[in-house]
């Protein structure tokens, strides 16, 4: 792919997403009015679901070595890293359980200079971006659409008590467990829900992501795995807390959050987890902890997030780090396949690309993807809107205090499909 450097820098992506209308599309948003879009697929490995095979993912990495690659991996690959492992919940957004691209167009904006990667000129570019109207054009319409819970709160409390006796009895330490909301026979105005989204929410690893049928429209706070050279560092977060209705209260409840033991206790608990999955890919006492309990504050909530990170061996390769880390910990929770086996049990959907990981893969191997959370997955050949959200339960874990922190996370969801 050749290189145009410092193209169309007045155009933020909320002017170009409109104007686009591949197939396949994907945007990552980085900080601030940084991003990262790529659109229109050469190629691309697309895996239904109980199909997927690591050699199949390495031999589409290795034909397509140097380049762009953009998609996601569903939380039910599980399943292939660790076979005893089982996925037959109700699925009712069918999403395939992998889906990768090699675009034709990568178009990165950071620091207020774009860079363009694809076989167009100049002049092909300039008369794409101006054959359309700008994002002014779209009818931000209240769409209304009301969720239902699959879980109710009588069902919660009583699944709470069941994972409750599972810790008492020693046969986990943690679980993150998740609840569903949906709406069928229902379709959404997918960019302008991740317009409301994103401006409800300013998350860091938020994502936009279309092929074919299905839409992601994250707000994701969180990071799965960053790779930079021979560095890997994941960040867990694992502690959330409100933000406040005036300035005193809001720190004091991001003062709450930093020491409260149960939230100490849940964090340093998946940070283990994560050292745990990084030592079976890192060189020789390599692994370390960054930072233990940042407190990151967030539109709606406060977060806990941990840093950890380690030094690649050298003869490790993409999918050996998959197989090692994923799912991510923060999503299981402790000893993991344990937690995951109980998930299947005690949740009622399938989780499929929620508590995925979104992301790319750079043309050098060096690659960046999140943590599939507080987000809106759409089916439009189906109808179906879904949300999903949890938390951590531990030995000290309260069940009004958990449900409700369920609602919270899944209040800005709510916002935007109004």
């Amino acid at each position: 792919m050749k290189s145009l450097k410092n193209l169309i820098t007045n155009w933020s992506w909320k002017e170009v997403i409109p104007k686009i209308e591949a197939d396949s599309c994907i945007l990552l948003n980085g900080p601030g009015d940084d991003y990262l879009l790529a659109w229109e697929a050469e190629s691309t490995l697309k895996v239904n679901q109980n199909e997927f095979d690591f050699k199949i993912l390495d031999a589409f990495l290795a034909n397509n070595e140097g380049r762009y690659i953009f998609g996601y991996f569903g939380y039910d690959i599980k399943n292939k890293i660790e076979p005893q492992l089982k996925s037959q919940n109700e699925d009712l957004l069918k999403f395939p359980d992998c889906y990768l691209m090699v675009p034709k167009h990568v178009l990165i904006s950071k620091n207020g200079k774009n860079e363009y990667f694809g076989e167009w000129s100049i002049e092909q570019l300039t008369n794409f971006f101006n054959s359309k109207k700008p994002t002014e054009s779209l009818s931000f319409q209240e769409q209304n659409i009301l969720l239902t819970h699959k879980t109710c709160k009588s069902n919660y409390l009583e699944t709470f008590d069941k994972i409750k006796s599972e810790i008492q009895f020693g046969n986990i330490y943690e679980i993150n467990y998740c609840i569903n909301f949906f709406a069928e026979q229902t379709a959404i105005h997918s960019f302008e829900t991740y317009l409301k989204l994103c401006s409800n929410t300013d998350a860091p690893f938020s994502c936009y992501f279309h092929f074919e049928d299905y839409y992601a429209l994250s707000a994701s706070p969180e990071r799965y795995l960053k790779k930079t050279g021979n560095q890997l560092m994941s960040q867990p977060i694992k502690g959330t807390a409100a933000r406040g209705a005036t300035t005193l209260e809001d720190e004091q409840q991001l003062v709450n959050l930093k020491h409260n033991p149960k939230e100490q206790a849940e964090n340093v608990m998946i940070v283990d987890l994560v050292r745990n999955d990084l030592s079976k890919i890192a060189s020789k006492n390599s692994v370390q902890v960054d930072e233990l309990f940042g407190v990151h504050t967030f539109k709606t909530v406060h977060q806990l997030i941990s840093t950890v990170s380690c030094e690649l061996r050298k003869d490790v390769t993409f999918s050996d780090i998959i197989k090692a880390t994923f799912p991510m910990g923060s999503m299981t929770g402790a000893p993991k396949i344990k937690a995951m086996e109980l998930s299947e049990k005690f949740e009622n959907f399938k989780r499929g690309l929620y508590s995925g990981t979104i992301g790319y893969i750079q043309p050098n191997g060096d690659f960046d993807f999140n943590v599939v959370i507080r987000s809106i997955l759409h089916n439009q050949k189906e109808m179906v809107v879904s949300c999903s959200v949890g938390g951590a339960i531990t030995i000290n874990a309260l069940p009004e205090q958990e449900f409700q922190e369920c609602l919270l996370k899944l209040s800005a969801l709510e916002k935007a499909l109004c």
